[in-house]
């Protein structure tokens, strides 16, 4: 009885991968129980989710203060508005770098005295200078909640928090 060899697949070329420092990975492994093959297999049934990018929606006490933070003070671009049926502007798309937030003005349906940003933080990888950075955002007018500097796993780093109380950390890899 003949057999058939296999098709041959195409390769793809490699992607370019970021090689994370050895503290890193061995900070992670220490972390991390390794996994089976069995769990790696379970992981693809069903097929996981794969997102290309994600845009935060933050709602805003006051959107034209909130749009000031972003803009003037943090450099984001202000890349759509939405208005409502009376002209009034309602909420921007924002754009720095590849990533977008969405700002919206608060509608206050849910009350005057809601908190916002409780137990929330973004966290922005850059690669410019966060020392130049930090100049550049109390030039600005901003402040700095923490940093600039190097974290345990040797990025360095600053976090501002907007006037709604959403902190933000932004990082470069070392």
């Amino acid at each position: 009885m003949a057999t058939r060899k296999p098709k041959a697949r195409a390769v793809k070329p490699a992607a370019k991968k970021k090689v994370a420092s050895k503290k890193v990975v061995k900070a992670a492994a220490r972390k991390a129980a390794p996994a089976t093959a069995n769990e790696i297999k379970d992981r693809r049934k069903p097929e996981t989710l794969r997102i290309r990018s994600i845009a935060p929606g933050i709602t805003a006490d006051d959107l034209a203060r909130s749009m000031h933070f972003y803009t003037d003070v943090l450099g984001f671009l202000v890349t759509e508005r939405w208005m409502d049926a009376n002209g009034n502007l309602r909420g921007v798309m924002l754009k720095a770098g590849a990533c977008e937030i969405g700002l919206s003005q608060d509608d206050w349906a849910k009350g005057r005295n809601r908190k916002k940003g409780i137990g929330m933080r973004l966290w922005c990888e850059t690669g410019q200078d966060i020392d130049d950075l930090a100049r550049r955002i109390k030039v600005a007018g901003g402040a700095l909640a923490d940093g600039p500097s190097t974290q345990a796993w040797g990025a360095r780093s600053l976090s501002v928090m907007d006037p709604d109380g959403i902190h933000l950390t932004i990082f470069r890899e070392s």
